[in-house]
């Protein structure tokens, strides 16, 4: 094997992690197999490259560019004198990490704590109506304070969210060693 054939298998390997990973970002293989060759590029590529590139058909080229677009994993890069769009891997993992997880956090707290705070005035109205029996206020009491401490959570995962936007985490967990 030359020092070429090394080089690509050397790659291949960590592509084929990165593809096989790729299910933590809520992404099939395919695009985590688009990431990792624009990992590897030493510029940017245009859809045509891409497809020629990984072989896979234009529409899926472009489905899978969308994807990694909206995860911030790939970028837009603008070159002068070159027409087409060209796209470039986001080469700092830990800001793709906060770009991903932070959406992907603050849109399950929303979820989540609005539920919660709904279920919250339907059951202390419960509470309030003279015509529900006792065994279903108690109930509603331990509801509610299991809902109360689960919004506690959630405001922890929001300061959370807001340390790693902030990159106040890396005060306590440094990038390196």
């Amino acid at each position: 094997m030359d020092g070429e054939q090394k080089l690509e298998h050397a790659r291949e390997r960590v592509i084929e992690a990165i593809s096989q990973n790729m299910n933590l970002y809520g992404v099939t293989e395919s695009v985590g197999r688009l990431y990792g060759a624009l990992y590897f590029q030493e510029g940017p590529l245009t859809l045509d490259d891409m497809k020629e590139e990984l072989g896979m058909s234009k529409t899926s080229m472009s489905t899978s560019v969308r994807s990694l677009l909206e995860l911030k994993m790939v970028g837009k890069v603008w070159r002068k004198g070159v027409r087409k769009d060209l796209y470039q891997a986001e080469p700092d993992w830990y800001q793709t990490f906060i770009d991903f997880f932070t959406v992907k956090w603050r849109a399950g707290i929303s979820i989540n704590v609005s539920a919660m705070e709904k279920s919250l005035r339907e059951l202390r109205s419960l509470l309030e109506d003279e015509s529900v029996e006792e065994l279903t206020k108690e109930k509603a009491r331990l509801d509610i304070e299991k809902l109360t401490s689960a919004l506690e959570y959630y405001d922890w995962l929001n300061r959370l969210v807001d340390s790693f936007e902030s990159e106040e985490i890396f005060e306590f967990i440094p990038k390196k060693r």
